[in-house]
């Protein structure tokens, strides 16, 4: 089978004159020289060593082939229509840190389901792999506490994200390390609080399930204070040797960004 080699350039000069069949109204349309248009189907039809379209002096006619490449085209502008500019359910790619998804972005799940038609795909990640993710067009948005600003990406903060103490009992705050500790990992905010660690620590990467255990009485942990429930009857300490954490919305460096992705920032904007 012998290999083509469509000359896409000269796809538009195919087109137009075949929509009219008149070479010259072809030529005002695409405001270039009528000789121009036909040198321009000449090589095209070079190109895929077929002739496209019968010309005479009274009369433009399309080929059998060309006919069947017209049809082709414009099946393939209608799926360009619908690609740029059709109201055709899309699906935005979101990375999220594990606590946010546990927490606050339930909600804006749920209102974007209520509102929106297009689909949302969720994903908890580390902080640097959310970062790559996005970097390489993995993600279309992520939700972090760091505020990423580059030639492709940019950042917008959200809303400030306080952390705090929280146990069942009253505690001395001085004396934290008497308790046992529920941390999210090895990094938690306890281990930079305190040089004397707790000789019982309970690792789990949940938010709501650390929860869950200070509230059965099982230790202390640090929390983001957006993420507690109002009734949650825990004893809550403000904590003054940690700086506020910024929970930022990132995505890439769009001119304009596209709908689907607008609706749902819009919709976290109004929040």
């Amino acid at each position: 089978m012998k290999d083509i080699s469509l000359d896409y350039r000269y796809l538009k000069a195919f087109m137009i004159t075949s929509r009219y069949l008149n070479f010259s109204k072809a030529a005002q349309e695409l405001n270039i020289a009528q000789s121009a248009v036909s040198r321009q189907i000449k090589l095209l039809e070079e190109s895929v060593g077929q002739q496209l379209i019968i010309r005479s002096s009274k009369k433009v006619l399309l080929t059998e082939k060309g006919q069947a490449l017209l049809t082709e085209l414009g099946f393939f502008e209608e799926k360009l229509q619908a690609i740029f500019f059709g109201h055709m359910n899309k699906t935005v790619k979101v990375g999220i840190l594990h606590g946010l998804l546990e927490t606050w972005f339930n909600d804006v799940m749920v209102d974007f389901a209520k509102t929106s038609l297009h689909q949302l795909n969720v994903e908890v990640n580390s902080l640097e792999n959310l970062k790559e993710k996005l970097h390489n067009g993995k993600y279309d948005i992520i939700f972090t506490t760091e505020n990423i600003q580059s030639e492709i990406v940019t950042s917008l903060k959200l809303f400030d994200e306080k952390m705090v103490l929280v146990s069942k009992n009253e505690i001395n705050l001085k004396e934290a390390y008497d308790h046992p500790w529920i941390v999210y990992s090895e990094q938690d905010h306890l281990f930079q609080l305190y040089k004397k660690r707790s000789q019982k620590i309970i690792v789990v990467n949940s938010i709501t399930t650390i929860q869950k255990l200070v509230k059965k009485g099982v230790g202390i942990a640090i929390v983001p204070d957006h993420t507690l429930d109002k009734d949650n009857h825990l004893k809550t300490y403000e904590l003054k040797g940690l700086a506020k954490q910024h929970i930022h919305l990132s995505s890439l460096n769009f001119k304009a960004m596209p709908e689907h992705l607008k609706n749902l920032v819009d919709m976290i904007k109004k929040k």
